[in-house]
């Protein structure tokens, strides 16, 4: 479930959510709120999410982040123009 405040996050864990994307936060709050639900939910999953790029992505690191999501992987990539004959 896609959260945007530790509001959000504790009201999906609490529903039964597995994984918990933790979205547009700054590291320092996306840190807390993480802590926050693993507290609460230490099952839950907890992925950061939104504006992450190589080179602030030690800032979203951390023991309470289990896996961290980077759209620039893919946004900007080249297309690739090939055919396959069989």
């Amino acid at each position: 479930v896609e959260c945007s405040s530790a509001d959000e996050a504790l009201a999906a864990a609490g529903a039964g959510a597995d994984i918990v994307l933790l979205d547009n936060l700054a590291p320092q709050e996306l840190h807390a709120v993480a802590a926050q639900v693993k507290a609460a939910h230490p099952g839950v999953t907890v992925e950061a999410s939104g504006g992450i790029v190589l080179g602030t992505l030690p800032q979203f690191l951390g023991p309470h982040i289990d896996v961290v999501s980077m759209g620039c992987l893919t946004h900007s990539a080249p297309a690739l123009d090939f055919a396959l004959r069989v």
